[in-house]
């Protein structure tokens, strides 16, 4: 059985895609078909068509958005035609990869058309949700019949410049040229396919301290109106931060940012927390403060002052520069020190803790086998220290990485979905690099389906998945949807504990 067919409706583009999949064709069983233009031909031509493990379709199309512009690439979310739509699950995939390919590549619905559209006919096709029209992919996508499917178009006219203008000329030869970048694309996609099993790791995403601070964040929004000032990225997500950037949350890296406004500007701290240093200055400033600081966050600062008060040297594991790691420290001057690793912990001089006793506390968001490791070496560094608590490190952190070691023992992938500056994100994907059964399994941090290499899916049979605790569950339900795009897909979950924490919202913004 052929691997994939790709089919176009003109002949150049057939020549322009077969040219970027002369490689793959040489691996692989890859067809290019000429379908013909419109969607009759399409659909005689799609009743002929061999059995194939995947289907595509590409060539040229009309933008009916006013942002698309000639060269860029639609990958269809779905295919529309009068009342029917064909769903096209993987389209985060490929969109992904023709970006990390050097594409500008654009996601969203496209519709089929039975002739050229223009003035009118390209606005009410616009306003039915289409971002671009082509005349051939609806029949094709009704042949697929349940199998991978994709739709990618490169826009060669715009409502600006429409299809029989001079100025589509030249973007015709540009968007040729696309055409032939697209093709390895598409041979990596068709690799991809086939069933797959996937292992979700659970507990995942969102914990009680990350739910807390958003409801924080958007409970301001509605009591006090926009703009509410939250200082540093209330957790660490890129998709959480912009979602509450277009509901009108300001974040800002240092207080001097927020303007003097009547009343005190309404002022979130994030999740990570503060040092006393920052809340001294927002009360200098008659800044109205929120404070979401998550609790367990609160408990490690509570410890800090403790030891501090009692004349201890304060070590502290943890990772210099993350936010949560500089509140503490500012909580103790002169009392604490920072060790990322062993090494630091060896270099400590031994005349810190002369004539007082050592106290060791931990990052919340730490890998609990890795903050051992640094607390055994201030033990031994220091005979007789205290701590840390083996409740320093969050429950969150502990059961999310006790059930991303559940999937791993099995998965040949493991996808994390979490952004790049999340501290509990990255250390899952280290505890899920080190927990394979036969051999550490391939873990990639994802920050959503996107970011997933189709190199990564190809022979992964079993995928493990997991998100960090400032991960929304929406983009893991987002990878799953992805990866279903791509064949049959057996869902299953692993449960190693169940979580029931709540935390109460402070009074500021309590109902």
């Amino acid at each position: 059985m052929t691997d994939l067919i790709v089919c176009t409706a003109l002949g150049m583009e057939a020549r322009a895609v077969a040219r970027g999949l002369r490689p793959a064709r040489e691996r692989s069983r890859v067809r290019v078909v000429r379908v013909g233009m419109g969607p009759d031909r399409a659909a005689r031509a799609a009743a002929l068509l061999p059995p194939a493990g995947a289907l595509a379709v590409t060539g040229f199309a009309g933008a009916l958005d006013d942002g698309l512009r000639p060269g860029d690439v639609l990958v269809a979310t779905e295919v529309r035609s009068g009342d029917r739509v064909w769903p096209c699950p993987s389209a985060p995939l490929l969109a992904g990869e023709l970006a990390r390919a050097g594409l500008r590549a654009v996601t969203g619905p496209l519709a089929t058309s039975p002739r050229v559209v223009s003035g009118r006919d390209r606005r009410a096709l616009a306003l039915e949700g289409g971002i671009a029209v082509d005349m051939e992919s609806a029949p094709l996508a009704a042949a697929a019949r349940g199998r991978p499917f994709a739709a990618v178009r490169v826009i060669v006219d715009t409502p600006a410049a429409p299809l029989l203008s001079l100025a589509t000329t030249g973007g015709a030869v540009a968007a040729c040229r696309t055409l032939t970048r697209i093709g390895p694309v598409l041979a990596r996609w068709a690799a991809a396919t086939g069933p797959r099993r996937v292992l979700l790791a659970s507990p995942r995403s969102f914990c009680a301290g990350v739910d807390r601070a958003i409801e924080i964040v958007e409970r301001a929004l509605v009591r006090f109106g926009p703009p509410v000032y939250v200082r540093k990225q209330i957790v660490h997500n890129v998709h959480v931060v912009r979602d509450l950037e277009r509901r009108g949350a300001v974040f800002v890296d240092d207080l001097a940012e927020v303007p003097e406004l009547p009343g005190g500007a309404v002022t979130v701290f994030s999740a990570h927390g503060v040092s006393p240093a920052v809340r001294e200055e927002a009360g200098r400033r008659g800044l109205r403060v929120v404070d979401a600081t998550c609790p367990l966050v609160a408990k490690v600062h509570a410890e800090a002052r403790r030891f501090a008060a009692r004349g201890d040297l304060v070590v502290l594991i943890g990772h210099a520069g993350h936010e949560e790691v500089e509140g503490v420290l500012g909580e103790m001057p002169g009392a604490g020190v920072l060790a990322e690793d062993e090494a630091a912990v060896e270099a400590l001089p031994a005349s810190l803790a002369e004539g007082r006793g050592v106290a060791c506390l931990t990052q919340t968001t730490l890998a609990a086998d890795e903050a051992e490791e640094v607390a055994a070496a201030v033990r031994r560094r220091f005979p007789g220290a205290e701590g840390p608590r083996g409740d320093d490190i969050c429950y969150a952190t502990t059961n999310r990485q006790r059930a991303v070691r559940a999937v791993a023992a099995e998965a040949g992938l493991v996808l994390v979905v979490g952004s790049a500056n999340s501290s509990n994100a990255r250390r899952l994907t280290e505890v899920a690099a080190r927990s394979g059964r036969d051999g550490a399994p391939l873990a990639r941090l994802v920050d959503g389906p996107g970011d997933i290499a189709l190199e990564w899916l190809r022979g992964a049979r079993t995928v493990g998945l997991t998100a960090s605790a400032s991960t929304p569950a929406s983009l893991v339900d987002a990878v799953v949807a992805a990866l279903g795009g791509l064949g049959p897909l057996e869902v299953e979950e692993r449960r190693v504990t169940e979580e029931n924490v709540e935390f109460t919202l402070p009074k500021e913004v309590r109902p």
